[in-house]
């Protein structure tokens, strides 16, 4: 059994001594600034209004919990 690392993708490009890994970009901006999937109604599994009497029926019937049949 060897104690050498496995191979990655992080081994695909050899490093030398006068040419170090790359370091990965700090980010110091505030992740609560952007807006996330969660925050919409689309992230949600919202449907668009439609107006209609028929299309509101179809949605109740969809969201209705299964206690209230």
């Amino acid at each position: 059994m060897s104690t050498a690392p496995a191979p990655g993708p992080r081994d695909a490009e050899p490093t030398t001594p006068d040419r170090p890994r790359p370091r990965p970009a700090l980010i110091f901006d505030d992740p609560l600034d952007q807006q996330s999937a969660d925050d919409t109604d689309q992230g949600w599994g919202e449907r668009a209004p439609s107006g209609n009497s028929a299309a509101d029926l179809a949605r109740f019937l969809d969201e209705k919990p299964p206690h209230h049949i």
